[in-house]
């Protein structure tokens, strides 16, 4: 993982945290919040979700209707009560205090709900309600701010728990049907549906490391759908929903969204629910791929990792690893390392780093292959501990483009 530049207009966790005290009257009067107690769906589609067969030839996949009819009650409204501490619009001004609201899921039937970490992000208190029934109250076990996930719990006893059962994130596919269940803008229960638009994604996270293998689709998410599931056409969750492409336009849906993979849940949930944190590897550059000009720039291979910054006093300056001086008009640094192959995998791309890491903890030691000019050598690295946050730090793995930060009033990370 590593750190991000800045540039482009993500709106960085701009599904979750809808700050009540300041967007509220707005919404309100948009008529967008309803303040009743009445639940609303929204489905935009209810023809069949995959028109494909599966095995034998015979129909696979549901109807809209049929999935919501089997995930709906397991999709949480999540409402946190915020306090100030956490990151701020305007540079210089307090964070925002109020009444954020986002969405989640039940793991299990043991009171286990899955959110995004900005979601419940300096939160005093938390209340989860599935369907009709009441809210309750809720206990964060954990957060990561690198993944931007976080674990809660209720009482079992108090609610009517319905887990949504996990799919697999490795086998989607470009053009796989998709549904998303949440909350958006107070809308509770609101259902859209699109298809898998691309895979391997990066995006940033809550912390400003970047979070690598995230899921792109064009189904309509907005503010308020943060935490929640999308879902392939069985009715498994494949990834959660954390971040939209705005356009530079405003805060809602553009037909971009981004979800966090399932699969990288399944590694994380276990470590916030016994130890509430997550320890992750750390080496200390932010890289970015071998541009199309290598031959140009005198590059000896064509794919890598190509080193743009070393973090000081990380494992990697330690180990010796250089980053260019020279920066191209694109913004491209050239005359550093170029890494091709990390703890015996090969380097195709940066997140290629992050991924060979990604089981790895922090103390054990790897080997880091990599080109200086033409010159192929070797290094032995110690991996640290990830810092809190990635200001300043680099993380061994892409450089995904900067999350736009919320406007006065829209969601923060």
């Amino acid at each position: 993982m590593t750190k991000t530049s800045p540039s482009s207009h993500l709106l960085s966790g701009a599904l979750g945290g809808l700050i009540a005290v300041v967007v509220g009257a707005i919404l309100i009067a948009a008529g967008v919040i309803d303040t009743g107690k009445d639940s609303k769906t929204v489905v935009r589609e209810t023809g069949s979700v995959r028109p494909d067969t599966g095995a034998g030839g015979k129909p696979s996949g549901r109807t809209v209707n049929a999935i919501y009819r089997q995930t709906g009650r397991g999709v949480a409204f999540i409402q946190a009560r915020v306090s100030g501490g956490g990151s701020s619009p305007i540079p210089g001004l307090p964070a925002p205090r109020g009444q954020a609201t986002g969405s989640g899921f039940a793991l299990d039937r043991s009171g286990y709900v899955l959110t995004n970490a900005h979601v419940v992000e300096n939160a005093k208190d938390v209340t989860v309600r599935f369907g009709d029934e009441p809210a309750v109250d809720a206990k964060v076990e954990g957060r990561d701010p690198s993944t931007d996930l976080a674990v809660l719990k209720v009482d079992p006893g108090k609610t009517k728990l319905k887990p949504i059962p996990l799919g697999d994130s490795k086998s989607v596919r470009v053009g796989d049907p998709v549904v998303a269940i949440g909350n958006p803008f107070g809308l509770d229960h609101t259902v859209t549906t699109g298809i898998v638009s691309a895979l391997q994604r990066s995006i940033s996270a809550p912390n400003g490391f970047s979070i690598d293998n995230v899921i792109q689709t064009d189904a309509s998410i907005n503010p308020g759908n943060s935490g929640g599931p999308l879902l392939d056409y069985n009715g498994r969750v494949i990834g959660i929903n954390s971040q939209i492409e705005t356009g530079g336009s405003g805060n809602g849906s553009v037909g971009i969204g981004f979800a966090i993979p399932i699969d990288t849940a399944k590694k994380v949930v276990p470590q916030l629910k016994s130890n509430g944190e997550v320890q992750h590897a750390y080496i200390g550059v932010t890289t970015a791929p071998v541009p199309d000009t290598g031959k140009d720039l005198n590059l000896p291979v064509n794919q890598g990792a190509l080193i743009q910054d070393v973090s000081p006093g990380s494992p990697a300056e330690k180990a010796g690893l250089r980053a260019g001086k020279t920066q191209t008009a694109d913004g491209l640094v050239i005359g550093g390392d170029l890494i091709v192959r990390v703890d015996g995998r090969d380097i195709h791309q940066p997140a290629d780093v992050s991924g060979a890491i990604a089981d790895k903890k922090p103390g054990e030691r790897i080997a880091i292959e990599f080109f200086r000019g033409r010159q192929k050598r070797t290094v032995q690295l110690t991996l640290g501990q990830r810092p809190k946050s990635a200001q300043g730090q680099g993380g061994g793995g892409s450089k995904p483009k900067q999350p736009k930060k919320g406007l006065p009033g829209f969601p923060l990370p």
